[in-house]
């Protein structure tokens, strides 16, 4: 006696032999058929899987078909569409009743009848008459991929080159078909005015680091547009995971030119309390995460903050929803973990913004030694996300583009990846002389002819909402807005030493209660040295 599974399992193989046999019999026996040959049989073995490793004996078809009912089984018919295999063929469209069948009722199984149905009433399509548009794959996402017996490789050249939104040229004349955002003067002339902040502080801040006064510094020139274009785009809530040149962004959420110099003094009122080096800026209040050093790691950070930002905000309308924005640059995409977070953000559908800074150099790397694909931009159809390039020296574009990003995130959940071009006219930072790896010739060029705050004051101009009088007014006001910041950071003190120890644990641990008394004591030994 056959245990109950192992009776269905037996009875199922039956149903499929005597299908198949079946077929073998009518192509064997009709005017001019030759049978089916091994390597057919085989085909026809291998598209079901129930099918066993040895088909029966051309003397045993009655047998084995008698072992099966036409209706517990779905015989397949050539006009039925569905009835296609993903691979050719064809397939049953509803697997056999094993409960129906009359032997599934009792324990031994019954000996094999003479089948009641003639060969020509029952028949079974494995091969179709037609070539099949379209298959489907575990494999694929769509699910449905379309066949081709074309064979080719296909080169990257064939697929089409990105465009390049573009509000305005350089010359600050909208394109035409363009599409202006609606941006009210006032909002406009504070864009520009945090821009010309951002200059007025990079040029002064450079230069005290030259003088030795502080001990680092980084420049955002040329980059401008993008700080302030994409937070404009944004709600204040959203959180921010920056890369190291986006002053910008948080200056037009209100952080204060005494905060940014008293963070690259490390004095008593940096909000980092002098543990991190300059220019690494965070507050929690305008929810800007604190910049770190190690190249892409915020890249992933971001992607499981905005994931938790979506179960928070699930119940929110939409206007109340939040999304994140990941700031970094085209050398950072070169990491892995740019390639793990795209994945895991496209999969689980996390609300965040890409924002890629593609200015053409990682430090001295050009983008030639860098990647051989259309940019960075190109490589989001490959993770099922959407994407957009944008003229990163154009604001309004920026704006726009950032501005439809955060639609799709907050209403459709889903990750974008925006890819500013623009240029680094400044240094990569006060560690590096750009002029060994580019031509003075280049960044001239572009600081002349492509400035992202020459393009807006022209289009303000030609709106009449500025003057080359105000022009002078605001440079004058922030430069000198800047040097005044930059003297009070400079005469307060540092943090005490007691800093060195808090905020990481509620209660500290032995090994640093330790370490504060081993300071402590090495302090008092030397009061001629460290003064207190």
């Amino acid at each position: 006696m056959y245990s109950r599974p192992l009776r269905q399992l037996v009875l199922a193989q039956r149903a499929c032999i005597a299908s198949i046999t079946l077929r073998s019999t009518m192509e064997t026996t009709a005017p001019g058929a030759q049978g089916l040959s091994p390597s057919s049989m085989m085909q026809h073995r291998l598209i079901h899987p129930l099918l066993p490793s040895s088909a029966p004996a051309a003397s045993n078809v009655d047998a084995a078909a008698a072992a099966t009912d036409a209706t517990s089984v779905s015989i397949l018919d050539h006009d039925n569409d569905n009835a296609a295999h993903p691979h050719g063929g064809s397939v049953v469209t509803s697997p056999p009743s094993i409960e129906s069948h009359p032997a599934a009722s009792s324990s031994p199984l019954p000996p094999p009848a003479p089948s009641s149905l003639p060969p020509s009433t029952t028949t079974t399509a494995i091969a179709t008459n037609q070539d099949q548009s379209h298959g489907m794959y575990p494999g694929s996402s769509n699910n449905v991929l379309p066949f081709t017996s074309l064979l080719e490789v296909v080169t990257p050249e064939q697929h089409p080159t990105w465009p390049v939104y573009r509000v305005l040229e350089p010359d600050g004349r909208v394109r035409a078909g363009a599409l202006e955002p609606q941006l009210g003067e006032a909002t406009v002339k504070k864009m520009y005015t945090i821009m010309v902040r951002l200059q007025a502080m990079d040029t002064i801040f450079y230069n005290a680091q030259r003088q030795g006064r502080i001990s680092f510094y980084m420049t955002s020139t040329g980059e401008e547009a993008t700080h302030v274009g994409s937070a404009a785009a944004l709600i204040p809530t959203d959180p921010v995971f920056a890369q190291y040149r986006e002053g910008g962004v948080l200056m037009w959420r209100g952080f204060t030119l005494d905060q940014f110099a008293d963070q690259c003094f490390s004095n008593c009122d940096d909000l980092g309390k002098g543990r991190q080096m300059p220019i690494h800026y965070g507050t929690a209040a305008l929810h800007f995460q604190t910049i770190s050093s190690p190249l892409a790691t915020q890249i992933p950070q971001a992607v499981g903050a905005a994931y938790g930002v979506k179960l928070e905000d699930a119940l929110q309308p939409i206007q109340q929803k939040r999304c994140v924005i990941c700031y970094f640059g085209e050398g950072a995409a070169s990491e892995g973990d740019f390639h793990a977070a795209l994945n895991f953000a496209a999969t689980l559908q996390a609300p965040v913004i890409f924002f890629c800074r593609n200015n053409g150099y990682a430090i001295s790397t050009p983008v030639k030694d860098q990647f051989r694909g259309d940019g960075i931009v190109s490589r989001a159809s490959g993770y099922g996300m959407h994407a957009i390039r944008v003229d990163g020296n154009d604001l309004l574009a920026v704006f726009n583009a950032c501005q439809a990003a955060r639609e799709v995130c907050v209403r459709e959940g889903r990750p974008v990846l925006v890819e500013a071009m623009t240029y680094r006219v400044g240094h990569h930072s006060t560690s590096d002389d750009s002029t060994r790896y580019r031509s003075l010739v280049e960044i001239r060029k572009w600081h002349e002819h492509d400035c992202p705050l020459k393009r807006l004051r022209r289009w303000m101009e030609g709106k009449g909402w500025w003057s080359q009088e105000e022009e002078q007014q605001l440079r004058d006001e922030e430069r000198v807005a800047v040097l005044q910041a930059l003297e009070r950071a400079e005469v307060k003190k540092k943090p005490g030493r007691k800093e060195l120890f808090a905020d990481v644990y509620k209660e500290k641990p032995r090994h640093l209660v330790e370490q504060e008394e081993e300071l402590e004591a090495h302090v008092k030994k030397y009061p001629e040295v460290y003064g207190d």
